[in-house]
């Protein structure tokens, strides 16, 4: 995944930080090809910065209440 406005070497000094923001880039701009780890996206779904509606969606896919 190619980011032009992100400091990526920066921003992997903090890895709680990058995981949260790979896991939104990718739900939110694309995949790429790489997929996505349904165990992240359980623990961190309360962390990411996205749209409502697919918070309700991925709520729905993982059976989370």
């Amino acid at each position: 995944m190619y980011n032009w406005s992100t400091d990526l070497e920066k921003l992997k000094n903090y890895p709680e930080q990058y995981k949260i923001w790979k896991l939104e880039q990718l739900i939110n701009f694309g995949l790429g090809g790489e997929k996505l780890s349904r165990k992240s996206v359980e623990e961190n779904l309360h962390k990411l910065h996205i749209d409502q509606k697919k918070r309700d969606y991925f709520k729905f896919l993982l059976d989370i209440q």
